[in-house]
């Protein structure tokens, strides 16, 4: 795909129409990691949040909870 750098007040940016956000799974408000390798080339990376221990914990009991008749007899 190939874009133009356009002037965008006092910096230069690229614009990302709603096709390519969607390809990347990005919205308005996402942070991403841009990196420059030698030779110039550019790297964009979405920045994904993990989730909290304490999240992954609720996951698991509740899960545990709504399935523990089939977990019962799995084990």
């Amino acid at each position: 795909m190939i874009k133009t750098i356009t002037k965008i007040g006092n910096s230069q940016g690229l614009m990302f129409d709603a096709a390519l956000m969607d390809l990347a799974h990005l919205k308005a408000g996402d942070q991403v990691n841009v990196e420059v390798h030698e030779g110039g080339t550019i790297t964009i990376t979405p920045l994904r949040p993990k989730p909290s221990r304490a999240e992954v914990s609720r996951v698991i009991q509740t899960t545990m909870k709504d399935y523990a008749r089939t977990m019962r007899k799995l084990a």
